[in-house]
């Protein structure tokens, strides 16, 4: 429908003009409001003509035929891509609170993540969405094998980010060959005092080898020329690490830490119950539908915002969702967002989602 009309200046102009006032008010705009509290310097008639010419484009229309006119999704579409530009005030306002707020040295990337997301959407007013960062990027802090019971050691790992992860190893032996859930001959001593030693030997050796490398490079590495000393263990290595790898793989979607919710209460686009309860079915239940809107796999923009209809989810085609990921190593690894009604503050929101994205890839980097 676009196509068919040439928008001037003026009509950006007043279009600009009608949805600030909306995002102000949550009330239908007359030109009257514009006359007062906007300085088009030209006559409400003008005003009301240019309304018409937008309400035609499909850029707004009128909820009741003796209200004024409110911003369509495809208004919204070309206020985001035409008529603004983010907040830098909001940036570094968005920026100052999570380096003063956020403790990186002591603290998890768990907890920071979930702090940013609180400080967000305290400051935005409206629902974060952050990513828990993919496992395949997640980087080896420190390894430990660890003997329970003959023929079975423990490994344990901890990740860059403090997170802790165990699998349990069966070992067989010459009288009872490998299968499928075991990792095949056991290179090992069967004393314990000695298989202490090796094993510790062992977890040494790893560290030496496999800290800082990410858990995706593991199943590659070559161990077929080791030292001496570690040469019988080549074979078993190998397996170790293929089967850690295979182990925690990253899922189709990670967790999504949520804030907020509280924010948007107040808000008249949730002030129906069954509507916020669909939402909350949506954020804590069906996380992995979020996903792909959150994170997509191929996003080429900096910050991308769908508004209303342009989500295809159900639930939030009354909102708009502004994400941005965060890198590791120039890397996506995650996503953080805000989820709020279509009549949001979009310069302060693609503001702090973009400042929140450049804080996080510094932090995990």
């Amino acid at each position: 429908m676009l196509t068919q009309f040439h928008l001037t200046e003026r009509h950006h102009h007043i279009l600009w003009a009608t949805i600030r006032h909306y995002i102000a008010t949550a009330e239908p705009v007359g030109s009257k409001a514009l006359v007062e509290e906007y300085n088009l310097k030209v006559s409400p008639a003008t005003i009301r003509n240019g309304m018409g010419v937008l309400e035609r484009a499909g850029l707004l229309y009128q909820p009741h035929t003796s209200s004024g006119r409110v911003p369509s999704d495809s208004g919204y579409r070309i206020y985001v891509d035409k008529l603004i530009t983010p907040s830098e005030t909001f940036a570094d306002e968005a920026l100052q609170l999570l380096r003063e707020q956020l403790n990186l040295k002591n603290c998890s990337l768990e907890a920071v993540l979930r702090g940013a997301s609180q400080i967000l959407s305290t400051l935005s007013g409206y629902i974060t969405l952050v990513t828990l960062p993919q496992t395949i990027t997640t980087r080896l802090r420190h390894l430990q094998l660890v003997s329970i019971e003959p023929g079975k050691i423990m490994l344990v790992v901890v990740t860059d980010s403090y997170q802790t992860q165990s699998s349990l190893i069966e070992l067989s032996s010459p009288n009872h060959p490998s299968n499928s859930n075991t990792m095949g001959v056991n290179p090992l001593p069967e004393n314990e005092e000695v298989l202490e030693q090796e094993l510790q030997l062992l977890s040494n050796f790893l560290n030496a080898q496999l800290r800082g490398k990410s858990i995706s490079e593991l199943s590659a590495l070559d161990w077929s020329e080791l030292d001496r000393e570690f040469q019988r263990y080549s074979d078993f290595l190998r397996k170790l690490l293929t089967d850690l790898s295979f182990r925690t793989q990253t899922p189709e979607y990670t967790r999504i830490l949520i804030s907020g919710i509280a924010e948007v209460l107040h808000l008249p686009e949730f002030s129906q119950l069954q509507q916020v309860k669909t939402l909350m079915h949506l954020l804590e239940e069906e996380q992995e539908q979020l996903w792909p809107l959150i994170f997509p796999p191929s996003q080429k923009e900096r910050v991308t915002v769908r508004i209303g209809s342009e989500n295809p989810l159900e639930t939030i085609q009354g909102c708009t969702l502004v994400s941005a990921q965060y890198r590791r190593d120039n890397i996506p690894v995650g996503s953080v967002g805000i989820l709020g009604p279509t009549r949001m503050m979009y310069e302060n929101a693609i503001a702090v989602v973009e400042a929140a994205a450049d804080y996080l890839s510094e932090a995990i980097s």
